[in-house]
């Protein structure tokens, strides 16, 4: 039997049982729209986390007390303000200092919960964080203990209605602070929102907090190849500090890769949980072809005896069940990148990306499934004697 022909035929077969086949193609559409769905969101969510990191600047080296394990306890920290100054002389990179903690900030009747963060005027040199109007914060403004903030647009929707912020006075924990500057919208990160910040002189967040603590450092690297560099010698600096002190060192691309690490298996499991359906419309796709030569053994017994040979039969069942599976994934590709498009659009912190290698991925897996399946039922059509089947009623 030509292949044609055979394709045909199938095609026939199936369109003379429209309902079952469409059920039976059920569970294959359900597992590859799944699979592209999460797959999509997956690797959306990768690729967000790389934008907000690379977003924050480059070759940045971020030191915390502590070791950076999931499995290690929070360690509280000693690291003082004068550490940072060592550290710029070790290293001749301006260093940027950070103590936050979450406070309420209030002007007028309004009031909005926001991350206030004690920092220095390294931050600009360090991280990219552009200003939508007014100044950032001065040296003269950390010695002097000022009380003055910079903050972001969302603080300024949510308390100023509109208003021109910079000059005015807002309550910062209870505590009044003059606005000099409003930062550029950057949006979100890390599960945070970044135009919910209010930057205050580190030491006026030390008064403000009641301690004298820093939380952190982060110092710029000149060059890529110097970020390793500029890590050793920051941490020598703290190490010669605080002998009995544990001190890490984090730059970006070990941040990206433990993410991506974390992401990807994530994605790999919820995948991997969808491509059950998969299985279980495997499963129905056999057990409808095995329904099929049960219900066709007059058919198959007819074609026999006029000269079909074995491979013919097989070959022709296992069509059937490739032809089921992959139309099935055709349309769970397309219900798949639809829905991800959708999700997408409708929740703006859940981005989905469509990569090229997971629809055609769960097309072939779909296809695979078809001829697993369908070689059981095609063997079983292929071997059956004519004369019984003939006689079959």
């Amino acid at each position: 039997m030509r292949l044609a022909e055979a394709w045909r035929v199938a095609v026939t077969a199936l369109r003379a049982n429209r309902l079952r086949s469409l059920l039976t193609m059920l569970g294959v559409v359900i597992g590859v729209a799944a699979v592209v769905v999460l797959v999509a969101i997956g690797s959306g969510a990768k690729q967000e986390v790389e934008e907000q990191v690379n977003g924050l600047g480059a070759n940045l080296v971020i030191v915390v007390p502590g070791r950076l394990d999931f499995g290690a306890a929070p360690t509280k920290s000693r690291l003082e303000l004068s550490d940072a100054t060592r550290i710029e002389r070790a290293t001749g990179q301006q260093v940027a200092v950070s103590l936050s903690s979450g406070e309420t900030v209030r002007f007028g009747g309004r009031e909005a919960f926001a991350t206030v963060n004690g920092t220095n005027p390294a931050v600009p040199e360090v991280f990219v964080r552009p200003l939508a109007r007014g100044e950032y914060l001065r040296e003269s403004d950390v010695d002097t203990r000022r009380r003055v903030a910079v903050v972001g647009s969302g603080l300024v929707e949510q308390l100023f209605d509109g208003a021109d912020p910079l000059g005015r006075t807002i309550s910062v924990g209870g505590v009044r602070f003059r606005v000099i500057g409003v930062f550029e919208s950057v949006g979100g990160s890390f599960g945070g929102n970044r135009d919910n910040e209010v930057h205050v002189p580190v030491t006026a967040a030390q008064r403000l907090f009641g301690d004298n603590r820093v939380d952190a450092f982060a110092l710029k690297a000149p060059t890529t190849d110097t970020i390793d560099e500029v890590s050793d010698q920051a941490l020598a600096v703290l190490a010669d500090r605080y002998p009995d002190e544990e001190f890490s060192a984090v730059t970006q691309d070990q941040i990206l890769g433990t993410i991506g690490r974390i992401l990807g298996l994530l994605t790999t499991v919820l995948a991997a949980i969808a491509a059950i359906s998969l299985l279980v419309g495997g499963v129905g796709v056999s057990n409808i072809m095995l329904v099929s030569v049960r219900e066709r053994t007059r058919e198959i017994g007819l074609r026999k005896a006029v000269g079909a040979r074995q491979r013919d039969i097989t070959l022709q069942f296992l069509l059937e069940a490739v032809l089921l599976t992959t139309l099935g994934g055709v349309i769970g590709i397309a219900l798949g990148v639809g829905g991800s498009l959708g999700l997408s659009a409708a929740i703006d912190q859940l981005p989905a990306v469509i990569t090229w290698w997971s629809p055609a991925l769960a097309f072939g897996v779909s296809a695979a499934v078809g001829i697993f399946f369908g070689v059981v039922p095609a063997r079983r059509a292929g071997r059956l004697d004519p004369v019984a089947a003939l006689r079959t009623e």
